[in-house]
């Protein structure tokens, strides 16, 4: 791993799991308007894949992908299968989007046709190609699927991997600061993924975020970090210590 990446980790880490969660619940968001009636916004995933200019959500989700799991000395296979998996879900998206294209834009179109004054061989050459495009629609169920599952996969596979990120910061005061987020990605894995990251000590996740904020400046912020850690296990000498420095930095400040 070179010296750049092992000084980032942290952030890629961070950043990795972040874009899995936003793009877990935009796509998610499509796929139930698709099963719903059928429609998805070619604009939503246009947006979410992003092109070598402006690259969305999913294309940065792979390259970091590619900066985490290909440089880790330790090439776990859970590196090795996510670092796939992710790149699978944005060549997968690719697809849909382009599918999506075809629907939105043209099937209107052949309908219009249809149902104009054709003469009857333009009406069977018209019903023929539509064929083709009413495939369309049976391609993007599939993508979905696919799509769906190795989405699952990825919410298996991360915790196995975050085991080794338990003392990362900044990936810790992101789930504190959007934990609402993470549990709505993750549902009823929430806990698997919380008991496989901090193990008997789910206070270390708020100490660790609280360490983050109080590093930025953060000082309230970092107090209701702690306070929730206190909660959680209130003899923890971590949680005392850290409650202690924020307690003296802020009088500090006060005075």
């Amino acid at each position: 791993m070179s010296k750049w990446i092992r000084s980032k980790l942290p952030e890629f880490v961070r950043d990795l799991f972040r874009n899995f969660c936003q793009a877990s619940l935009a796509l998610e968001e499509q796929f139930r308007n698709f099963d719903d009636d059928g429609t998805m916004s070619f604009e939503v995933l246009k947006d979410l894949v992003g092109d070598e200019m402006d690259k969305g959500i999913l294309w940065r989700m792979k390259d970091t992908a590619h900066h985490v799991f290909r440089n880790d000395p330790d090439n776990p296979l859970a590196g090795q299968f996510l670092d796939w998996a992710l790149g699978y879900i944005f060549h997968e998206t690719l697809k849909l989007k382009e599918d999506t294209y075809q629907k939105q834009k043209y099937a209107p179109w052949f309908h219009e046709l249809f149902e104009g004054n054709l003469q009857q061989s333009e009406k069977h050459i018209t019903d023929e190609l539509f064929q083709v495009l009413s495939q369309t629609e049976e391609s993007m169920r599939r993508e979905i699927e696919r799509i769906r599952f190795i989405i699952a996969k990825c919410r298996q596979l991360l915790p196995y991997y975050l085991t080794r990120h338990r003392d990362n910061a900044l990936l810790a005061r992101f789930i504190y600061a959007r934990g609402d987020m993470v549990k709505s990605v993750f549902s009823k894995e929430y806990k698997g993924l919380m008991q496989a990251v901090y193990g008997g000590e789910p206070e270390r996740l708020y100490v660790l975020a609280s360490q983050s904020l109080r590093k930025g400046g953060w000082v309230e912020e970092a107090r209701n970090a702690v306070e929730g850690a206190l909660k959680l296990n209130p003899e923890s000498r971590l949680v005392l210590q850290e409650k202690k420095i924020i307690d003296n930095w802020a009088t500090r400040i006060e005075t």
